[in-house]
């Protein structure tokens, strides 16, 4: 791995707190965002545990599994939200991509690699989505 890459956790061994794993993980894939210590996510809104549940689930349960590196599910994640047309989130992992050691140009390919299997309208709003990610 180069030094762009992020560390990545042991993963949770069973029984273990699947929180405490899930912030580890999101820690190492988004340095800097997330303070030390238990944070809460929650913000007091319509559906606001909605980021708990991710960071348990997704985070803690998947991202935190051992078997496959953090550069290649962002590799497996970049493509299933360009098959999705989840714009949204795919700008938040093309960031993630982009800890995890992935270039602009492997990303690139991602895109180009999609628009066969997902379709060109799909590859082109995540070529837009990855751009607006990369300004900012």
């Amino acid at each position: 791995m180069n030094a762009k890459t992020a560390e990545e956790p042991e993963g949770p061994a069973a029984g273990s707190d699947l929180r405490a794993a899930g912030l580890e993980a999101l820690r190492a894939v988004l340095p800097g965002v997330f303070p030390e210590g238990d944070i809460d996510l929650r913000d007091g809104q319509l559906g606001e545990e909605l980021v708990e549940i991710g960071l348990t689930t997704v985070f803690g349960s998947l991202w935190a599994r051992k078997g496959l590196g953090f550069r290649d599910r962002s590799l497996v994640t970049l493509g299933i939200l360009i098959a999705l047309g989840a714009e949204s989130e795919l700008k938040t992992h093309v960031r993630i991509a982009l800890t995890n050691g992935l270039t602009e140009d492997e990303i690139a390919e991602v895109i180009y690699h999609s628009a066969g299997y997902a379709g060109y309208p799909r590859a082109t709003a995540a070529r837009t989505a990855a751009r607006e990610a990369l300004k900012g």
